[in-house]
């Protein structure tokens, strides 16, 4: 797999004796705990179509990946904007396991020309969509429709009309739960949440929201409607952007008093079978823009990360809770990075403990406002993701991409440098490399195209420890070392070859000769010399003093 590409030094391990201890009890709690992890997806995206826009919202039913957002095309895998487009205006469906481009494409016109949420009936035959918009295909609408999935038809009977702008659907058998911008349905008052029935009737139910909604999750099981966004008050009450109503009547349930400061919004609410997960955004000093976990039971949290940088959309699946945001300094969350200048856009932790799990498949900024991913789902054991990216690992791919469960990326191989060389003995020093979804690599070291060596290490790419290994070789003797990585699936290419010329053992000086007035002159015997090696043009020259300084150094810049 491709390095990210770093802002700042990575934080390095000091090789100092009296660390060693200390050291190993770190890595064994580490390999401890990765023992214990769900599996991830890997890392490496598929082959996918590519948006020429931004993604604002994903849902699946059928096997089918529905894409809503404001663009006008999207061109094959692999193509450079504005090359082979193909027309689908704000809206498009494809196959969730090949990722083919299927023909289903109304357009979606109108206000804003945009699509912003998405969702499925839980029998999957409708699509609901909501946004900004005046027509679907060619039916006039106002902001939401249905489609119905096997034909790809806009539903002329599912005709709510709402004020303004859509941002949030979830849907039971029989009712359909609206979040966003407006004040009426229908002409009636809704201020920022309503439930229609699958025809598109308004229903009684009712709450007073005083700011914008922008998630939903009905947990029908547990009668309960969970709500996130921008507000804060509900149904005449002081409540800071998440609340819990009925979903019959829209009386509030549960508040979360001091789950999120003042600042701090709801962008995306998600859930399984015992447990709901928010992610939150925030502006200015003192915000929240971490995760939260909490129980469908009673409502109480389960846990709560600290990392920095507005989260946009979570999902759990099978064990992780996968997540789209810019985090930054996860420094006191179990498993996270420090402050380094730059950010993780992608991020997958445990669903139990938010344990930071050893995924890092990552994407810029990209347009708009440079977010990065803004929408996931699972569907058919990939996990798709939207926003308004135009890169994903380092390499070109807009504002969709999609992970499955092969690894196929192998890490990057490092460089080999001379150390030191002695008579019968060669030490050879490298940085480690880091793999986006496998934190143990085992590195080969081969001595004239034989293997000699293995060793395991554990690494991110915010730790990269040097390591060493010591050869045992006959003096004067002349080898070519190389080096190879594997995360146990695939596996770098060798090393550029390192030649080593081992030193030969040094002569001894003559016996001692007597001076003029008979006193012994000692000659020293002369040491075995070691060989050191030269500077690299790229690298470092990592001698012991030398490396701890730097490493102390490096600690320092991070703290």
């Amino acid at each position: 797999m491709r390095l990210r590409k770093l802002r700042t030094k990575p934080v390095t391990r000091a090789a100092v004796t009296v660390l060693v201890c200390s050291t190993a009890l770190l890595d064994a709690s580490l390999a401890a705990a990765a023992e214990g992890d769900p599996a991830t997806l890997s890392a490496d995206p598929l082959a996918t179509w590519q948006p020429e826009g931004i993604v604002w919202s994903l849902a699946a039913a059928n096997g089918v990946v529905y894409v809503g957002g404001t663009f006008e095309t999207v061109r094959p895998p692999g193509a450079a904007p504005g090359q082979q487009q193909v027309k689908r205006r704000n809206f498009a469906a494809f196959d969730a396991k090949t990722g083919k481009l299927l023909p289903c494409a109304p357009a979606f016109t109108g206000h804003n020309h945009t699509v912003r949420a998405m969702k499925a009936s839980p029998d999957g035959r409708v699509l609901y969509v909501g946004g900004s918009f005046a027509q679907a295909g060619s039916e006039k609408v106002a902001n939401v429709t249905a489609i119905d999935t096997k034909t790809c038809a806009v539903l002329k009977q599912f005709k709510p009309a709402v004020s303004a702008t859509v941002r949030a659907i979830d849907a039971t058998d029989g009712t359909v739960y609206l979040g966003g911008d407006f004040g009426k349905v229908g002409g009636q008052a809704r201020p920022r949440i309503a439930a229609v029935d699958r025809k598109g009737a308004l229903l009684p139910f009712k709450a007073e929201i005083d700011q914008p909604v922008r998630a939903l999750s009905i947990a029908t099981k547990h009668k309960t409607l969970f709500v996130g966004g921008d507000f804060e008050a509900v149904n005449g009450q002081s409540v800071r952007s998440l609340v819990a109503l009925n979903p019959t009547t829209g009386a509030t349930l549960f508040t979360y008093p001091g789950w999120f400061p003042a600042q701090s919004s709801v962008k995306t609410i998600a859930r399984d079978d015992t447990r709901f997960f928010v992610g939150a955004e925030g502006h200015g000093p003192g915000i929240y823009d971490g995760r939260i976990a909490g129980r469908l039971t009673n409502g109480t949290m389960v846990w709560k990360d600290t990392c920095f940088g507005a989260t946009q959309s979570v999902v759990p699946f099978k064990g992780v809770l996968y997540s789209a945001s810019h985090a930054h300094n996860c420094n006191e969350t179990p498993g996270g990075f420090p402050e380094r200048g730059d950010r993780q856009h992608l991020l997958a932790q445990s669903v139990d403990d938010r344990r930071i799990l050893h995924w890092f498949p990552d994407t810029n900024g990209g347009l708009g406002e440079e977010v990065g991913p803004r929408a996931l789902v699972v569907s058919k054991g990939y996990l798709w993701v939207g926003g308004e990216f135009t890169k994903v690992n380092d390499k070109p791919q807009q504002g969709l991409t999609r992970f499955g469960d092969t690894d196929t990326g192998a890490p990057k191989v490092p460089a080999l440098k001379l150390d030191s060389a002695q008579p019968g003995k060669v030490t050879l020093a490298w940085r480690a490399t880091w793999d986006r979804d496998d934190a143990v690599l085992t590195y080969r070291i081969y001595r004239d195209g034989k293997l000699v060596a293995r060793k395991t290490e554990r690494s991110t790419y915010w730790d990269m420890p040097r390591m060493t290994y010591t050869d045992t070789v006959a003096a004067g003797s002349r080898h070519s070392y190389r080096i190879e990585v594997t995360d146990g699936t695939n596996t770098s290419a060798k090393s550029a070859a390192l030649d080593v010329t081992v030193p030969k053992p040094a002569k001894r000086a003559a016996a001692p000769e007597a001076t003029p007035g008979g006193t012994p002159q000692q000659r020293s015997a002369v040491e075995p010399q070691t060989q050191q090696a030269p500077e690299s043009e790229h690298e470092q020259s990592w001698s012991p003093r030398e490396f701890a300084e730097a490493a102390a150094n490096e600690a320092g810049e991070v703290r």
